[in-house]
Parts: C-alpha cells; sequence; structure tokens
C-alpha cells in the first residue's frame, strides 16, 4: 500500500464513522492526518472510536442539512487546530426504488437536501477558512448514478449529478487559491445503502459492472487520501472513476 503524507494536515469527513467515510478517516490517520469524523449517528461514531483507537481521531455529532450546525462545529475546528486542510463530503442516501411517477415528494426532497444542499452548505462554509491559509483539498463523493442514470432512482441519481456540477464550479472559481476541489464518481459498494436497496435493483447495478464485482471501500479511499493530499497539485473540478469499468465517458 502506498503512504501518502498527510501529516499535520487537519482533515473532516462527513458521514466518517461508517461505509466510505469510515475507510477514508482509516486511511487519513494511517497518513498521519487528524481526523474530524462528522456523523449523526452516536452509536456508530463510537464504534468507529473504539476500532480506530488513535489520538488523531477525533468526531463531532453534525446534521450536515442544518447550516447552523456545520458553521458551529467548523469554528470550534478552526479555534482548536487553528486550521481545515482537508474536507470530504462523503455523507448521503439512496432513497427509495421506485419510478419518477409514483417518487413521493418528501422523499425527494429528504435526498436532495442530504446529497445535494449539505454538500453544498459544507462546501460554502469550508472555504473561507481554506482560503485564508491558500491551501485547502475538498473531494465530493458522487457516484457513477449521477453520470449514467440509474432507473428508478432518479433522486439519487439527480442529486449525485448536481454534485458534479458543483465541484466542477467550485473547482474552477478556487483555481488560483491553491484549493483543488474534485469528485469520485464510484460503483456500488457493500454498505449501507447498498443494503438499502432491493435485490432485483443490486443485481441489475452489478450486471452494469465489468469487473463482475462491487467496489471495495479501501478502493475508494486510497482514490481519495491521493486527491486530499499535496500530490494532487493540478487536478481540480475533475471527476475521477472509481467504477470497475462501467463508465462510458
Amino acid at each position: 500500500m502506498i503512504k501518502y503524507d498527510l501529516n499535520n494536515r487537519v482533515a473532516v469527513v462527513t458521514g466518517g464513522a461508517q461505509g466510505f467515510g469510515l475507510a477514508i478517516t482509516e486511511r487519513f490517520i494511517e497518513a498521519g492526518a487528524k481526523v474530524i469524523a462528522w456523523d449523526i449517528d452516536e452509536n456508530e461514531i463510537k464504534l468507529a472510536e473504539k476500532k480506530i483507537n488513535s489520538s488523531n481521531f477525533n468526531f463531532q455529532i453534525v446534521d450536515v442539512t442544518n447550516y447552523k450546525s456545520v458553521t458551529e462545529n467548523l469554528k470550534k475546528i478552526q479555534d482548536k487546530f487553528g486550521r481545515i486542510d482537508i474536507f470530504i463530503n462523503n455523507a448521503g442516501i439512496s432513497g427509495l426504488n421506485t419510478s419518477v411517477a409514483d417518487y413521493p415528494l418528501d422523499e425527494w426532497n429528504k435526498i436532495i437536501n442530504l446529497n445535494l444542499n449539505a454538500v453544498f452548505y459544507c462546501c460554502k462554509a469550508v472555504v473561507p477558512y481554506m482560503k485564508q491559509n491558500n491551501y485547502g483539498r475538498i473531494v465530493n463523493i458522487s457516484s457513477i448514478a449521477g453520470k449514467e442514470g440509474n432507473p428508478n432512482a432518479s433522486a439519487y441519481s439527480s442529486s449525485k449529478a448536481a454534485v458534479i456540477g458543483l465541484t466542477k464550479s467550485l473547482g474552477k472559481e478556487l483555481a488560483l487559491n491553491n484549493i483543488a476541489v474534485n469528485c469520485v464518481t464510484p460503483a456500488v459498494a457493500k454498505t449501507k445503502i447498498i443494503q438499502q436497496q432491493t435485490k432485483e435493483f443490486t443485481d441489475y447495478i452489478l450486471s452494469k459492472i465489468p469487473r463482475s464485482r462491487f467496489a471495495e471501500v479501501t478502493e475508494l479511499a486510497s482514490l481519495v487520501t491521493w486527491l486530499s493530499s499535496e500530490e494532487n497539485s493540478f487536478s481540480t473540478a475533475a471527476v475521477f472513476d472509481l467504477s470497475g469499468g462501467r463508465a462510458t465517458y
């Protein structure tokens, strides 16, 4: 395994206590970063704390769909550590598997609020801190569904497509500030999100992946760690596929 250098970096990972987020948190700590995991599930946070068992693991219980909660907790991090170098927008949910015609309005709004609005809130709030230091790395976890669209997953696909657009826009805005903003579009992995889906849906998704398997959380964590390091000194406003060959563009 390549060991990236994140020594003395301060990183925030949303949804950092489980799934992709936990794998990213672990990899960051291995690379020397101080990580603040944001999660709404206090029980998962406690389990992650026990599993990682490192003084570089910190956590805050944060509702990322609440802008006030986001800003207040970022200020606490800035006050404690004096900097915020890396921000990973990972928290998300998949939502119902149903047609557009039958999609409940409240469910649509719930998915858009967490998968898109929360990413905007976090980016909006953290960018001023990164500008102060003329350094930052933001990685937004999108999905291959955001590029290709999955049937009966309109809210999820739409929200993840919008994250790609937000990434491209913000990356261009900050290109002269030594702040890289990129997103990753993984195929489905065996996380809690896949457990929310029907077997018919997961079988369909698996059939679309030429490697004929789901992604591993550690594979995503490796890519995100590079994107979050100083070694990624040029790529910004970009989309990095981790789709097992599914991506067609």
